[in-house]
């Protein structure tokens, strides 16, 4: 995005996503490995989301059926890029147990660009696009990178928000038994 706004540097839309993007990173930063928006032990939310091609898919179909991985993310966010790797291993050893989730926050994002993102990077999670804000409302997003970890019987085990997360306890939990 950087890229992109150095291009058009007059563009106020650049300058309120270039603000957007620095204050997220910040609040991410600041905010460490356990932030807690939705708070651990609640009950999940289980919103309706649009996927990429606008059609409404209820959360949950998942969420207090089998344990869930959900992270709020965009194409732009550079943490969501330092813990994709992370993601990816969680998800080689998790991935047959835990439903991979990743709600984008559609700040800066058309389903085009989300849609040449995952032809690229190829992300280890089924994408919803959050265009109407639902999910991120119901769980009070901090910043991008936010993940959340839900066990089977629908309660948030995990909270955590950054590019060195480390939620392999919570995945073993979830799975567990």
């Amino acid at each position: 995005m950087a890229d992109v706004c150095r291009m058009r540097r007059r563009s106020s839309v650049c300058r309120g996503l270039a603000s957007l993007a620095a204050a997220l990173t910040t609040a991410a930063s600041a905010a460490g490995a356990q932030a807690a928006s939705a708070s651990v032990g609640d009950l999940a939310p289980a919103p309706a989301v649009h996927d990429l091609d606008g059609k409404s898919v209820e959360l949950g179909t998942w969420i207090g059926r089998k344990p869930v991985f959900l992270e709020f993310w965009a194409t732009w966010c550079t943490s969501c890029a330092a813990l994709m790797p992370v993601v990816r291993e969680a998800h080689a050893r998790y991935g047959n147990e835990v439903e991979f989730v990743g709600v984008n926050v559609t700040v800066g994002e058309t389903p085009d660009r989300v849609r040449e993102y995952l032809a690229t990077h190829q992300p280890p999670f089924r994408t919803l696009y959050d265009d109407e804000g639902v999910s991120q409302r119901a769980y009070d997003v901090p910043a991008t990178s936010y993940v959340v970890i839900i066990d089977r019987q629908g309660r948030i085990v995990y909270t955590g928000v950054g590019g060195t997360q480390r939620f392999d306890d919570a995945l073993r939990r979830v799975t567990a038994g």
